[in-house]
């Protein structure tokens, strides 16, 4: 790049203010983009960031919370108690029972922006699709998409491929029952590499389950069934053994919420809105937080700290609000004020239901009043008991930020603003400096951050908050990804275990994977946790080079590049150059998410792989040891 010095001369910007430069903006430079091309262009202004399915709001799922979406609100408003659900490798087929799309509007439902049944409030009073953009944006994203619509006998079919359609099929007479069906495939020139997660899949069904009491999902022939709502939700998301008290389950028009306490350190909130899973809360979850902590100050009539009466909560909560606002197409975090357009506020009708139900609610059953002040107690007691630690590790975390020569930040951060390039912002965790060097060399500086470890981290199962300040080293790496006080203000949104893939390389994965596990879950419940697939081997001969991540696809490419070629085993990070591992942590990147089922138990996760029982561990080991041999059937000339 040429740099030349820049000086300012009066005389020059008078001649160029007279005589300004040729250009070429004129009519040719003006385009007119229709629905599908604008959609296609700008993927991102619709389903937020597109992904490979690596993480749970990955573009894919969105577009299949779209076609739910649709169906759902059908069933809120009367039609329809089955939702059924297909999804294979590649295809979505999605079929209700409700009413079905108005045969002569199936085309322009499916195809033209701002066109929709719902903008009439009285036929979708509390509706989570508004705009009339859902439908359209995974039309325009699919290679292929066909939408049924069945009413009183009649049927009517269209098929699109990537918008465009191919195919308008005549209204024909059927004995289907009404309702509607749409199957799509996602565009694999849009949605690269992408795969979709099972686990993200029933995540997502079974909280559409929670929201709609007594509706039937069949996610692949598996029912997805609730008769008690966010009880139900929290009863599956949490450890009955952990629970400090029973939940408390409150239901009202419009509003339902529940709650208890539990062990862990941080909060727990699942919040929704007409049906909508709010993964970034909004005015809504403000309000119930605010709410818990004016209620239990009320009710026990002493001046808790915040903090001291969030501390292990776990909370759910959900509303219905008419004509909602998000602040994306997303819908994940709610924006509107007003419950209605002449209703109270969202923050006054929460709290006001909160302080008469909560209350109430704590006067009838003292002894779960009695369990919630001793965890609030029990808080503050801990609180109190690392103030001093705290403000000398803070003091010390502060000074090495400025130097911190374990970090290599990058300038893109998940707090910068709307920009999409965010939701790519990741941290590499890796251990030593040969691992850290490759990785440092090779990264996208604009997304990508690398913190290296000098050694294995401290075991830090059983011990409490304390450790986290007491130790340098989790102390910095809190203070880099800015989790201190929750994960709010969480600086990457991909926090990525890079480690050797050896005995030593796994040992540290399960130490980190406690540290986070043990001090801050929400960061792995909120799928921000991955680890690094990097491959074992490289097979190559002088024409072509392969990479191989499984011991299958080494055999399968020796089998490609036929006799003798040349077969490298990385052992660790640091073995792989600069220039082969850019390939990795690149667009083709494969990270494997850390989840949580609903049948996980962290404490009883941690106490079985990092408790003090290790013959219990050994049996495990000896029972379901394998001996692998390593055969080549080698290609004859």
């Amino acid at each position: 790049m040429d740099y030349r010095p820049w000086t300012i001369d009066p005389k020059t910007m008078a001649e160029e203010e007279i005589a300004p430069q040729p250009h070429n903006y004129n009519e040719d430079n003006i385009r007119s983009l229709d629905w599908k091309e604008h959609i296609r262009m700008r993927p991102g202004m619709y389903i937020g960031k597109l992904g490979d399915g690596s993480a749970y709001d990955d573009g894919i799922y969105v577009l299949v919370k779209e076609i739910i979406d649709n169906s759902i609100d059908e069933h809120v408003m009367g039609y329809g108690k089955r939702i059924d659900i297909k999804i294979s490798d590649k295809k979505v087929t999605v079929r209700d029972y409700g009413r079905g799309i108005p045969l002569g509007k199936v085309i322009d439902c499916v195809s033209k922006i701002n066109t929709g049944g719902k903008y009439d409030s009285k036929a979708f009073q509390k509706s989570v699709g508004l705009n009339g953009v859902g439908t359209k944006a995974v039309n325009a994203l699919s290679y292929n998409f066909v939408v049924q619509s069945v009413r009183d006998g009649k049927m009517k079919v269209a098929e699109f491929e990537k918008g465009e359609l191919i195919n308008d099929s005549p209204i024909t007479d059927t004995d289907e029952r009404n309702g509607t069906t749409m199957t799509f495939v996602p565009d694999d020139t849009i949605f690269k590499n992408y795969h979709f997660i099972p686990e993200f899949l029933e995540n997502q069904i079974w909280n559409y389950a929670y929201l709609n009491a007594k509706l039937g999902l069949y996610f692949n022939g598996t029912k997805f069934y609730s008769e008690n709502g966010l009880l139900d939700l929290l009863l599956n998301k949490t450890d009955p053994d952990t629970l400090r008290y029973p939940i408390v389950h409150l239901k009202g028009e419009d509003i339902e919420i529940a709650l208890t306490h539990g062990n862990s350190y941080g909060e727990e909130y699942y919040s929704f809105v007409n049906g909508q899973y709010t993964t970034q809360g909004g005015t809504h979850l403000s309000a119930f937080r605010e709410a818990v902590v004016k209620t239990v100050r009320e009710f026990f009539k002493k001046d808790f700290d915040a903090a001291d009466v969030r501390t292990a909560i776990i909370g759910a909560i959900s509303v219905r609000v008419q004509e909602p606002v998000f602040e994306s197409q997303t819908k994940t975090k709610l924006g509107s004020i007003n419950m209605a357009a002449e209703g109270p506020t969202v923050r006054g009708f929460i709290l006001d239901f909160v302080k008469k139900e909560l209350d109430d609610y704590l006067h009838k059953h003292p002894e779960v009043a009695d369990a919630m002040q001793r965890r609030i107690t029990q808080s503050e007691r801990e609180r109190k008991e690392i103030a001093g630690i705290k403000k000398l590790a803070n003091q010390r975390a502060k000074k090495a930020n400025l130097h911190n020569k374990k970090l290599r930040d990058c300038r893109m951060h998940l707090d910068d603003g709307k920009t999409e390039e965010k939701y790519n912002s990741t941290l590499f965790i890796t251990e030593g400096d040969s691992a850290s060097g490759s990785i440092t060399k090779a990264r996208d500086v604009q997304t990508q951050a690398v913190f290296s470890l000098r050694g294995k981290p401290l075991n830090c199962f059983g011990l409490t908050k304390k450790v986290v300040y007491e130790n340098e080293e989790f102390n910095l790496l809190q203070h880099a990804l800015n989790i201190e006080d929750g994960i709010d203000y969480l600086r990457y949104n991909r926090v990525v275990i890079a480690t050797d893939a050896d005995v030593d390389g796994m040992h540290i994965r399960l130490l980190l994977l406690t540290f986070f596990l043990q001090f801050f879950p929400d960061l792995v419940r909120q799928g921000h946790v991955y680890i690094l697939e990097t491959p074992l081997f490289r097979v190559r001969n002088k024409k072509e080079t392969i990479y191989c991540y499984t011991d299958e696809e080494r055999q399968n490419a020796i089998a490609k590049l036929g006799v003798k070629p040349e077969i490298t085993r990385f052992k660790g990070l640091g073995e792989i150059s600069p220039d082969e591992f850019g390939q990795f942590i690149g667009e083709d990147m494969r990270l494997s998410p850390i989840l949580l089922t609903k049948e996980t138990s962290i404490q009883n996760l941690l106490n079985y792989y990092m408790g003090k029982n290790t013959p219990e561990r050994q049996l495990f080991i000896i029972d379901n040891l394998k001996v692998e041999k390593d055969i080549v059937n080698e290609v004859p000339a």
